[in-house]
């Protein structure tokens, strides 16, 4: 019985390993204006990093997705 759990949580690690690996990363520098609009960027949202789009743009393109 053990090892069908075994496999299972082995299975489930390797799942949530692939899916960190694809996961976003935020290590870039953020710009200080949207790449959209060109309106600037909050402070607050540019220190998340990588951030290249404002609020309302962000939303806009998520919406599409």
């Amino acid at each position: 019985m053990s090892d069908i759990i075994d496999r299972a949580n082995d299975q489930a690690q390797e799942e949530l390993e692939r899916n960190l690996a694809k996961a976003a990363r935020f290590d870039s520098p953020s710009l200080l204006e949207c790449m959209e609009c060109g309106e600037d960027i909050p402070e607050r949202r540019r220190a998340l990093g990588g951030v290249t789009h404002c609020i309302d743009c962000q939303n806009i393109i998520e919406r599409r997705r």
